[in-house]
């Protein structure tokens, strides 16, 4: 039988704005395919895009640019949680397996603002997935991330055994005279580092937001952003960290609960919004939570959160 030939999907699209509204023009190949994008707050794009295979398997490449010009507002989600199948032993022809890729591309002009949130990703066991999220941006411009990577499918007893994830995620501000480095972060998961107490001690969920502000924040402006971000951590459950960056903010999850790793990021993000007075955003129509996240929060810019800790 013959063996079938491994996607290459490829998306590329631009964003313009035009009376305060940010339009979307570009297009995709299979098995991506966009859907209807909404008009949000602000003239802000809300694209979702589908990924319409069953999953990736061994030998799958995924490739997306993102484009936006001066001025404009986008929000790029996708409809459904992204499966990568295993494929470490799987075949007598290549039983080391074959490395799913996806590369993503952004590059930001002036007083744009990209939030890139996709759905959780989930490793079936042996799976091989290696991602690359390359961000180019001016110091007036914002880009936030938050990812989610679900590392076998615990709900049935399955761990990552063989599987690896591959991470590296690249921000650079250019600058009138040089860019410079806001952020170069190069992770794996495997191995020892599953269960390892310096590593994620056995939690099958990990994930990271990363926050490339649009502006210095002041001493005030990060040590209240910190502070609020840490207790929005109050009734979820998990091992959650933040920290400042030049110019912005990264945290991390690691625990049992993709939906808490969600509502964390979730708040935090509407927080990165409250920073800027944008309005505090809405819950993309795509994603499958069954409860707000943001409800009963206080996101104003000058909050004071009623609790801190110190990591």
């Amino acid at each position: 039988m013959q063996s079938l030939e491994p996607w290459h999907g490829r998306c590329r699209l631009q964003f313009q704005t035009t009376n305060g509204s940010t339009k979307h023009q570009g297009g995709c190949t299979a098995p991506f395919k966009l859907l209807r994008a909404d008009v949000g707050d602000h003239g802000r794009c809300e694209l979702p895009l589908l990924h319409t295979a069953g999953g990736l398997v061994g030998g799958d490449e995924l490739s997306i640019e993102l484009d936006l010009g001066p001025d404009s507002r986008s929000l790029i989600t996708s409809v459904a949680a992204q499966k990568v199948y295993g494929s470490v032993g799987r075949s007598r022809l290549n039983p080391d397996g074959a490395w799913t890729q996806q590369s993503v591309t952004c590059r930001l002009e002036d007083t744009s603002d990209l939030e890139w949130l996709p759905q959780e990703l989930v490793l079936y066991a042996d799976a091989l997935f290696q991602q690359t999220l390359t961000v180019s941006l001016p110091n007036n411009a914002s880009f936030l991330s938050a990812e989610i990577v679900r590392l076998g499918r615990t709900a049935a007893g399955e761990q990552l055994s063989r599987g690896r994830w591959r991470s590296c995620l690249e921000i650079q501000r250019e600058g009138a005279h040089q860019p410079r480095w806001e952020l170069v972060d190069r992770l794996e998961l495997s191995d020892t580092s599953l269960n390892d107490p310096h590593g994620l001690g056995g939690a099958p969920v990990f994930g990271s937001l990363v926050w490339a502000a649009p502006m210095p924040l002041t001493g005030e402006q990060i040590t209240l952003l910190l502070a609020g971000a840490r207790s929005d951590r109050d009734g979820l459950e998990g091992t959650m960290r933040c920290s400042s960056l030049d110019q912005g903010l990264i945290a991390r999850y690691a625990g049992p609960s993709s939906r808490d790793a969600r509502f964390w990021f979730s708040r935090i993000w509407a927080r990165t919004r409250a920073l800027r007075g944008l309005s505090t955003p809405r819950i993309p129509r795509v994603w499958p939570l069954q409860e707000q996240p943001l409800m009963g929060q206080p996101f104003t810019a000058n909050a004071s959160p009623t609790a801190a800790t110190t990591h």
